[in-house]
């Protein structure tokens, strides 16, 4: 069976290159316990990608607050990730990435999650959010002309994080953000969720 949301995310091991210009193998196990997002995308030195590595950037704080460690992933070795951070990443954003780029080879992790394009040769924009048991939470690919937005997937994190914390007694509906009201999944609202629910435009 391939990966999907509900099943243990599989584990790989790939070079690294860190912020702070060390390069080590990582593997996902060693994150085991936390949360994790791994950020696939195309590649370096092009267009979109740099706007969506920053946008998570500039939200990285409030990601590690939240307890979550953010992989970026391409087919790019880590050399060229090291020369990227510093010819443009780093103009981009002060000090470059603060989180760890993956090397990709032969794009067997973006197989292993289902997100590598053998045609183009480069993996999608592919997040996925894997919560400390090392399960799936979730699976989102976009094509490669559209970026990402860090802002909704903060907003994602906290609603997985909340249903977490309530042992799944509740459910977080559209457009939920912490301190709006949940769901308590229930045969009483089957049907009646108008009554304790209002849409927002």
């Amino acid at each position: 069976m391939g990966v999907r949301v509900g099943l243990q995310a599989p584990d790989f091991e790939a070079k690294a290159y860190f912020p702070n210009g060390e390069v080590k193998t990582v593997k996902l196990s060693d994150y085991r316990g936390k949360w994790v997002v791994l950020f696939f995308y195309p590649a370096d030195f092009t267009f979109v990608c740099p706007t969506e590595l920053v946008d998570v950037a500039l939200k990285y704080d409030e990601l590690r607050n939240m307890g979550v460690e953010v992989l970026g992933i391409s087919i790019d070795t880590v050399y060229v990730h090291k020369v990227w951070q510093e010819v443009e990443l780093s103009k981009l954003v002060e000090g470059g990435l603060p989180y760890p780029l993956l090397w990709d080879v032969a794009g067997k992790i973006g197989t292993l999650y289902n997100v590598y394009d053998e045609n183009a040769g480069v993996d999608l924009r592919g997040t996925v959010i894997i919560d400390p048991d090392g399960i799936i939470q979730s699976i989102e690919v976009n094509n490669a002309p559209v970026g990402r937005n860090a802002d909704e997937l903060v907003r994602k994190i906290q609603a997985f994080q909340y249903v977490r914390s309530t042992g799944g007694q509740e459910v977080c509906p559209a457009k939920w953000t912490p301190g709006k009201k949940t769901l308590k999944p229930g045969i009483d609202v089957a049907g009646k969720v108008y009554s304790v629910w209002k849409p927002e435009k």
